[in-house]
């Protein structure tokens, strides 16, 4: 073994640098706050102004889907393919005024493989879902895309049945 030359320069500092790490771990430095904080608020600054409305997971027909189509600041709800999705954080899209805003509260499985926003593509709510059987194979491949990507954004907060279901 052989001994560490501490006249070389390099090995003085990286002995003295070792030796105050140690120090430091050793010796930690703790301060004090200067003043004892009295209120939550600021002392937990992390906490959230409110806590987030709850979602419960329920089963929607297009009747009862209809109110929630972000008017007034409500949440926002659209179904694809029988899965009801919570896109209220999406509202500049799905809200009122954005591009989508005519899928809220509505099933927007046609619409959504077809990739139109018409109107002409939402099922009447007074009619029975829409099967999509005439949809082409690249049609149900752009919905289960859009289903993919509304599953990795979005809540699933409910299922989509018939009208005399419930």
């Amino acid at each position: 073994m052989t001994a560490i030359d501490l006249g070389a320069p390099v090995n003085t500092v990286l002995l003295l640098l070792i030796l105050y790490q140690i120090q430091r771990l050793v010796f930690p430095s703790v301060k004090s706050p200067s003043e004892t904080p009295n209120d939550f608020h600021t002392s937990y600054s992390w906490m959230p102004k409110a806590h987030p409305p709850v979602i419960l997971y329920e089963t929607y027909t297009p009747k009862t889907l209809v109110p929630f189509d972000g008017k007034d600041g409500g949440r926002i709800l659209l179904a694809i393919k029988g899965k009801v999705f919570d896109v209220t954080a999406g509202r500049n899209f799905y809200g009122p005024d954005g591009m989508y805003g005519n899928f809220a509260g509505r099933d927007a499985s046609r619409g959504m493989a077809k990739q139109s926003f018409d109107v002409e593509m939402l099922t009447p709510i007074d009619q029975a879902l829409d099967k999509l059987a005439d949809l082409t194979p690249s049609e149900i491949e752009n919905m289960n895309g859009w289903i993919d990507h509304f599953s990795a954004k979005y809540i699933v907060c409910g299922e989509l049945v018939e009208n005399d279901s419930i």
